[in-house]
């Protein structure tokens, strides 16, 4: 996930964390996430980034297998698409993690009565740590 679109969603996670307590449940759960653990830590994410991973063996075997028998400025082209090609699968992966990720956090706040569920990093304190269920639940 970028940088933008991290900041982006911290925003609005504060955003609503601030809607959520001054709202009528005054009791609601903070739950924190440590986004860089689940992207380390979860088999999914491995899964996908094997995927990635394959997809540009492929791609670079392939150019390598046709390099002796293409012209230079063929080559160019060949590589200029594989790389598009994989950029394209990159996006389509990073999409899926994305997608599977705010799946997990939804299950577990709703099972553990979460109002809102943060990201760590901008949390300086407090929360109540949900890492571990969502890397759990991404299974």
């Amino acid at each position: 996930m970028n940088k933008q679109i991290r900041i982006a969603l911290v925003l609005v996670l504060v955003f609503v964390a601030g809607l959520a307590l001054a709202g009528c449940n005054s009791q609601a759960t903070i739950g924190v996430l440590d986004v860089n653990k689940v992207m380390s830590d979860s088999p999914k994410i491995k899964q996908f980034q094997d995927q990635l991973n394959v997809k540009g063996k492929e791609l670079s075997d392939q150019l390598e297998k046709d390099k002796a028998s293409i012209s230079a400025e063929e080559f160019q082209k060949r590589q200029e698409t594989a790389y598009g090609e994989f950029l394209k699968t990159k996006q389509e992966l990073e999409t899926q993690i994305d997608t599977n990720i705010k799946q997990a956090i939804e299950q577990v706040s709703q099972e553990k009565k979460m109002g809102v569920v943060l990201y760590k990093n901008s949390v300086a304190t407090g929360g109540t740590d949900i890492t571990d269920a969502v890397i759990q639940k991404m299974q």
